[in-house]
């Protein structure tokens, strides 16, 4: 199934930077709405025009207050992507309890439930456009399809991606693609194919790349473009001298994990560039890399960010940390 040309603007039209919305779902800590709509404006402000959601990310909050803010805005000056495999249903037995999936602090008014058939795809899509409130979806991934099971993945992948193809070739929405955290998920969905955009993350990072070289060749080969995320591999590269206290893939960081973090930062160092944009910006030295997505919980972690990708990275520092063997 080779992927025809994308039936919208090239993501790279909406620039390097874009914002992913798991933290207005309330993740790991609940925020407010207007904390949310402060969120969001920040990275706006910032000059980004690229926003990820998923009707995972809180039950549904993100999608809802994602959009709330994203009707302020003209629809033709943002690139919006949300996600498929989880439907999210009434929770009939809600009794006042909490999200059970426990990253998320939201109340279980709702219930995921597994969906990668043909149907629940469509539903999907629909369920987020009036959670939202808007008109259409640039982009639709479908999501993390290794979290259920090893047996599960190629089911699952073989299910969905002829159904986003199919929208994307109904003109529904513009580009079809794959958000996992697994190389193998990646690798069976460009085998499989058809899909414009892989939305990768935490394995393409100035700590680690194990997508280097068969999925980038592979991606270069089908004309798939990657979306990288989980650049600082949860929190390990965030700041400009990795702490030993920090989290490395939501847990805590492994011995070899940390060292390799320090000489990351002293590298950087000797080069006048903080640990964190040379993290942000590693990805997009490669061509395959069409734009870097970032999370962030305040405002202030926008601001920081949008500043750290627009930051002077010397080649040098590429060159250096190439020689050292720390990036390929």
């Amino acid at each position: 199934m080779p992927a025809p040309p994308p039936s919208g603007p090239s993501l790279s039209t909406f620039g390097p930077l874009g914002l992913g919305a798991a933290n207005a779902g309330n993740l790991y800590t609940a925020m407010s709405d207007e904390d949310a709509a402060a969120l969001f404006e920040a990275a706006w402000e910032g000059g980004v025009r690229h926003f990820d959601t998923a009707p995972h990310y809180g039950l549904g909050l993100s999608e809802e207050r994602l959009g709330a803010f994203l009707r302020t805005k003209p629809r033709e000056e943002f690139h919006l992507s949300t996600k498929v495999g989880r439907l999210l249903v009434p929770n009939e037995a809600f009794a006042g309890e909490s999200d059970p999936f426990d990253q998320f602090d939201v109340p279980a008014t709702r219930r995921r439930v597994v969906d990668y058939s043909s149907d629940g795809v469509r539903r999907s899509v629909e369920d987020s456009l009036d959670r939202m409130g808007l008109d259409r979806i640039d982009t639709v991934y479908v999501h993390d399809p290794e979290q259920h099971g090893a047996e599960r993945t190629l089911p699952h992948l073989e299910s969905a991606l002829p159904a986003v193809c199919r929208l994307r070739e109904e003109g529904v929405v513009a580009h079809a693609g794959v958000g996992t955290g697994s190389v193998a998920a990646a690798r069976a969905a460009a085998a499989i194919g058809g899909i414009d955009l892989l939305m990768l993350a935490g394995r393409y990072t100035l700590l680690e790349q194990p997508a280097h070289p068969e999925l980038l060749d592979e991606c270069g080969s089908a004309g798939i473009g990657i979306v990288n995320t989980a650049q600082f591999n949860s929190g390990l590269l965030a700041s400009p001298t990795p702490a030993r206290d920090a989290h490395y893939e939501y847990a805590e960081v492994p011995e070899d994990k940390h060292r390799r973090a320090v000489r990351l930062a002293e590298v950087c160092a000797a080069h006048d560039t903080e640990l964190p944009a040379a993290a942000l910006q590693f990805g997009l030295q490669h061509p395959q890399v069409v734009a870097v997505v970032m999370g962030a919980a305040t405002g202030d972690q926008v601001r920081q960010n949008v500043a750290r990708m627009r930051a002077s990275v010397p080649a040098q520092l590429w060159s250096d940390l190439r020689e050292e063997g720390l990036i390929p």
